[in-house]
């Protein structure tokens, strides 16, 4: 990254050039990031408090809305504080940690897989799967998650500040990879090309085992002879395929439509879409059907409104 000398800074997009707009897009930022943040929260504190959530099924979910919570910290808190002052300013060295960041948070794509891997064990080897899902194998799995986004986000941050930019002006109101990349002096960029490589395979090969072990646990569920049993199967598997499929359509749009040279409201309402949706929704998939969740969350509300007030 030999061009950081000559860069300091990029300039990324502002919602509206009206002081009073600026104001609005802060204020629904902030009920966006609120609502996020609340609902991954009380994810995260059901599982980690309660005891009979010590699942690996939970403890994936418990994963996810970890990093659901990271992404979003990433991106809206440096936005909402630009509207509220009137800037545009993000560093250079700001703006690699930001596209590494995301890269390494938004690893859904392996965790989703995992979950899978976990609801194929339980539906179709029920009776091998204290042995299979056990702790340690559990925690190994979470591991190989966060080191694979580790990778994944470092290999795109140093290929995408590896060659010089010719503008720092960032059509983006966070630091997306693929507006920076409008911004090199280079059309052909050989280290971000490796990096897109690889998380191309990486994707793919995730996306084709999700496929394949979902066919599986249909046959298997299918099979089933309880209607009852039919339907609680689904319960378990219906939430982690919503999100999956959210995941896959917003990631798709968000690496795969073109990037224009101008800005456009109707990109601009896009990324809002794609990069806030699935974090902010992903907790209430999860929980509006699942009754340990919900039960989980009621108590540690419960207790919480007791320790507090006294009631």
């Amino acid at each position: 990254m030999a061009n950081q000398s000559s860069l300091s800074e990029f300039l990324l997009l502002e919602f509206a050039k009206v002081q009073e707009l600026q104001i609005l897009h802060f204020l629904v930022f902030l009920v966006l990031y609120l609502a996020t943040l609340t609902g991954n929260l009380l994810i995260i504190s059901a599982v980690a408090f309660d005891n009979r959530l010590h699942t690996p099924m939970y403890l994936f979910l418990m994963n996810l809305a970890i990093q659901d919570l990271s992404t979003i910290s990433v991106i809206m808190p440096k936005s909402m504080d630009n509207s509220l002052f009137n800037t545009r300013h993000i560093s250079f060295w700001g703006c690699v940690a930001q596209v590494f960041s995301i890269l390494l948070f938004t690893s859904d794509i392996s965790l989703l897989t995992v979950m899978a891997y976990d609801r194929y064990v339980a539906i179709c080897n029920p009776l091998q799967y204290e042995m299979v899902m056990n702790k340690q194998d559990c925690i190994k799995m979470i591991a190989g998650v966060w080191v694979a986004g580790l990778l994944n986000g470092s290999f795109h941050a140093a290929g995408t500040f590896a060659t010089p930019f010719c503008s720092n002006v960032v059509n983006q109101f966070f630091c997306e990879i693929p507006p920076i990349l409008k911004l090199t002096c280079s059309d052909l960029n050989l280290p971000e090309t490796g990096a897109v490589v690889f998380g191309t395979l990486l994707s793919l090969g995730c996306f084709v085992f999700v496929i394949i072990t979902y066919v599986h646990i249909f046959i298997s569920v299918l099979r089933i002879p309880s209607a009852q049993g039919r339907q609680k199967a689904f319960s378990t598997c219906l939430p982690h395929l919503i999100v999956f499929s959210t995941f896959i359509v917003t990631a798709t749009f968000a690496y795969l439509k073109p990037t224009s040279d101008a800005p456009s409201n109707l990109n601009l309402t896009f990324t809002v879409l794609y990069s806030m949706l699935p974090p902010m929704m992903n907790p209430l998939i999860y929980s509006i059907r699942n009754k340990e969740i919900k039960l989980s969350i009621s108590k540690l509300l419960s207790f919480s409104k007791h320790a507090f007030f006294g009631v």
